[in-house]
């Protein structure tokens, strides 16, 4: 078959094993993403909460549905899915009215938590404006599901075309593919959050990167950077600030090392720089221009749960402390179970095959660990503000397998070109 069947199969395969779970993958943020995309679709205050509530309240009702199903103490007991779905409307609509009656009523989302809490999802229409057309045209289920199935098939494709552009044989990208699909990414991807857009775009830049340092189209690359770096801005403004800033020293770093050893920078990794800078200029000016929430106000969030406490009279002082106890904690639970840690370093050393990708590689994966640095708490869901930082796998281990496969099918499939330095 053609390539191109093999990666529309992972993907089909992909789709069908996400109708085991349509419901229930929802976190206490993703009303907010539901309910300013309804509000997209013309839905009023009152239509998008009633949608978005039931959408919300069904998914637990279904989660406490099946972990009832298999308590070994209480699973020959009642379905408790309707006391769950009816408790849940009642304490969120007991919130929003609350707030609704107090003249909470501005924005375009629905008053879940207080107005502070809330300007922070204001501030990134990104992901409910891709969302907005399929809760239309499908309803909140469905429509969430299949945005979420799109959304993380488009990185999956993405995936593929980073390592296809880096001349690794067909049998390998689509390897690439099958591991963000499978890893944490695609699991992640598939969550009613920003996640999803954040890494399908993070990838978007490195296969602008990759089109560059091969210099094959070095102006299409440029442009796929900058582009993703803007997309990246309306879905979570930091993350951009992230990726500039990362970007901007991965080339800064491939130029000084060239020069280091007497060869010429190249114009790639400097105009990847300079892209870099320019992304994480705009975006300061553009944040400050728009008075979006300031680095204070999100450590402010953290440490009062959501606004729920009086402000912190010293917050970075109680923020750095937290950091330290955090990464101890995460250390030890990551030597514990060691699966994240071999998988980065297998990804680092077959990113090496490709030295000047491998810098801006791991420059993106890093921008997980800042995300997570951002928000030091050991409880968030899964572990999902790290995971940008599974991309480093997601492309390295392919990398990593190349020689491999070179040796057990000769001539290698695709007749590559020269690899990206």
């Amino acid at each position: 078959m053609r390539p191109r069947t093999w990666v529309l199969l992972l993907a089909a395969l992909f789709a069908l094993m996400q109708l085991a779970t349509v419901e229930g993958r929802d976190t206490p943020d993703s009303k907010n993403y539901v309910s300013y995309a309804l509000s997209l679709t013309g839905a009023d205050e009152r239509e998008a909460a009633t949608a978005t509530i039931d959408h919300y309240c069904a998914g637990r009702a279904a989660m406490a549905h099946r972990a009832q199903l298999v308590d070994v103490v209480r699973f020959h007991a009642p379905d408790p899915a309707p006391r769950v779905l009816k408790e849940c409307r009642e304490q969120e609509w007991r919130q929003v009215e609350a707030r609704l009656a107090a003249g909470d009523t501005g924005g375009r989302t629905v008053p879940f938590m207080p107005e502070r809490f809330m300007r922070i999802f204001e501030v990134r229409p990104g992901y409910p404006l891709v969302l907005a057309p399929f809760v239309a045209l499908l309803g909140v289920t469905w429509g969430v599901w299949t945005a979420g199935v799109l959304i993380t098939c488009a990185g999956g494709v993405l995936a593929y075309l980073v390592l296809r552009t880096l001349a690794a044989p067909v049998p390998l990208a689509l390897t690439g593919m099958a591991l963000y699909l499978v890893l944490p990414c695609g699991t992640t991807a598939m969550r009613p959050m920003t996640e999803g857009l954040m890494l399908a775009l993070t990838l978007a830049a490195l296969w602008g990167c990759a089109l560059v340092l091969g210099g094959t189209r070095p102006r299409a690359g440029l442009a796929l950077v900058g582009g993703a770096l803007f997309a990246l801005f309306t879905v979570k403004h930091s993350q951009a600030l992230f990726l500039g800033a990362c970007l901007a020293a991965a080339g800064v770093a491939v130029a000084v090392r060239r020069r280091w050893r007497g060869t010429p920078a190249g114009r790639g990794p400097v105009a990847l720089a300079a892209v870099g800078c320019a992304g994480v200029l705009g975006t300061v000016l553009v944040s400050r221009l728009l008075d979006y929430p300031s680095v204070s106000e999100s450590v402010q969030d953290l440490l009062t749960d959501h606004f729920a406490r009086p402000d912190r009279e010293r917050p970075w002082a109680e923020f750095f402390q937290l950091q330290g106890n955090f990464w101890m904690e995460w250390a030890r639970r990551q030597l514990w179970e060691p699966l994240f840690l071999a998988a980065l370093a297998a990804g680092a050393l077959g990113a090496r095959r490709r030295p000047a990708f491998g810098v801006f590689l791991a420059a993106a994966a890093c921008t997980g660990i800042l995300n997570q640095a951002g928000h030091p708490d050991i409880n968030i869901w899964g572990d999902r503000l790290i995971t940008l930082a599974w991309l480093l796998p997601v492309l390295g281990v392919p990398l990593l397998l190349e020689p491999v496969l070179r040796r057990a099918v000769v001539p290698a499939q695709g007749a590559p070109v020269e690899p990206v330095g």
